[in-house]
């Protein structure tokens, strides 16, 4: 219901907006593309407009920083607003991800995280969605301490326990407002 009138009729524009801006900033694929690991730890690629200027891919798995100098002008822009998780509404079509749930973290994360946290892999009995519970309550972007990583893992399994059509109108609600007003914790 959500997925379809987006690819449609909203991810044409954006598509042509950012790849005019984007090949004056940063030349390059307009489309950054990742493995991630979905429900029961199926693995995808992930749709996401390019943020960050080709660089050495032994960075890639290194987490984005306030200040980081990957990020170009514009990619910062999409990555405060979220625009540039838009391209994930392909992925939820293919029904690789769900519009709601918990956000799926590179390969090598999701190994560090779950020997850091026992009970993270539980994370993959649901789809990976674009927003999260976790994500409304201030906890995205770059995992410095145990703590934060616990906090989301906690807010995840939160979400899988409570699940209700209000609270996912309560996270779409949320992820909109996030969208005009982002967190600190988004760069």
């Amino acid at each position: 219901c959500i997925s379809l009138p987006v690819v449609l009729f909203v991810l044409p524009w954006m598509c042509l907006i950012v790849k005019i801006i984007t090949s004056r900033q940063s030349p390059g694929p307009m489309f950054f593309k990742q493995e991630r690991s979905g429900q029961k730890g199926q693995r995808f690629l992930i749709y996401k407009f390019r943020t960050m200027h080709l660089s050495d891919p032994s960075r890639e798995g290194e987490q984005a920083k306030p200040g980081d100098d990957r990020i170009f002008a514009f990619g910062q822009l999409m990555r405060r607003t979220s625009i540039d998780e838009f391209p994930q509404f392909i992925n939820v079509l293919m029904g690789q991800m769900s519009a709601i749930g918990p956000r799926p973290h590179l390969l090598q994360h999701d190994d560090d995280f779950s020997e850091q946290v026992n009970v993270y892999r539980t994370r993959h009995f649901v789809k990976p969605g674009i927003t999260g519970l976790a994500q409304c309550k201030s906890f995205r972007g770059e995992v410095t301490e145990l703590a934060l990583i616990e906090e989301r893992v906690r807010y995840d399994l939160e979400y899988i326990q409570c699940w209700s059509f209000w609270l996912d109108v309560w996270i779409l609600c949320k992820t909109v407002v996030q969208i005009f007003f982002p967190p600190k914790t988004a760069y």
